[in-house]
This record gives structure tokens, sequence and C-alpha cells, in this order.
């Protein structure tokens, strides 16, 4: 069984930008979003993916992933996912022994910056960049499935 360990923090700063290794754009859709799990396609360069996750809140839950022809995927993005598609540059900023993911989404979710840190192992120490802020892990409004049904540019309490 797959398992994804995940923590997700609002920025401190923009210093993180000085240590970025890559960077890589994503386009992502989804095809279901339910209370128990949901399914995406994601476009990365020249792969695509097609990911389920179970709908767990918190720094753990279980997520599978299939790579699929990228043509299929741009046709399922345009034609079955609801709208509007995440669109991010996600930036590879190693801190220590850990690699964190930064990711400054575009269109609608243009404006908002999350880090994400995965872990080999729940409750595994690791250490805070100091450009790391508040950490968002429980809150949904921040998970993907989401900033695809209420954009970032429509909240109200930015």
């Amino acid at each position: 069984m797959a398992l994804e360990i995940e923590h997700k923090f609002l920025l401190a700063s923009d210093d993180w930008r000085r240590e970025i290794q890559y960077s890589e754009s994503f386009k992502q859709g989804y095809l279901s979003s339910q209370p128990t799990s949901s399914i995406r396609v994601r476009i990365c360069e020249q792969r695509a993916w097609l990911n389920i996750k179970s709908a767990t809140i918190g720094t753990h839950r279980h997520e599978y992933e299939y790579e699929i022809p990228v043509a299929d995927a741009r046709e399922i993005l345009a034609e079955l996912c609801h709208k509007p598609l995440i669109e991010k540059t996600r930036h590879y900023v190693r801190h220590g022994d850990d690699l964190w993911e930064i990711d400054e989404f575009d269109g609608a979710n243009q404006g908002l910056i999350v880090a994400e840190i995965e872990l080999d192992a729940i409750g595994r120490a690791f250490a805070k960049p100091a450009w790391v802020g508040a950490e968002v892990t429980a809150d949904l409004r921040y998970y993907n499935n989401n900033l695809a049904r209420h954009p970032y540019s429509e909240w109200r309490d930015q």
C-alpha cells in the first residue's frame, strides 16, 4: 500500500528563492473529489500521471500514482476535469537532508505559495528552515482538490 506522509506550510519570507535547485511546471485537474478520495490527472513537462488519494485530513494518506500517455492526459484535462485546473510551478529546495517542494500557483490560485515536505516515516523529525511559516497541513483550503473548487483568488480572508 502506498502512503504519502506530508506537511504543508505557508512561507515566512522569500529567502527560499536563493536556494532553488530546479523547478518544474505542473498542470492538473480533478476527475472526482469525494468524501473518501480524489482522482486527478497531472502533467509535468513531458510526463503525465493518474493519481488516486484518500481524502484523509492530516499528515498521511493513501496515494496511488500511475503514468499515462501525455496526449491522453491533455485530453482528459481539457474535456473531463473540473475547472479551473491547478497550474503551478514547483521549486525544489534542499535544507539539510530534506528536499522541500515549494508550489507557486498560477491561474485562479495566483498569489498562493505553499511549502511541502514529504517524509519517509510518520512522526519523523525534520528541521524547518527560517523561511517556513505557519503549518497548514490540517487546513482543507490548501489541499489542491479544494483549490480547484474554491480557488485562492476567491478567498475573502486572504
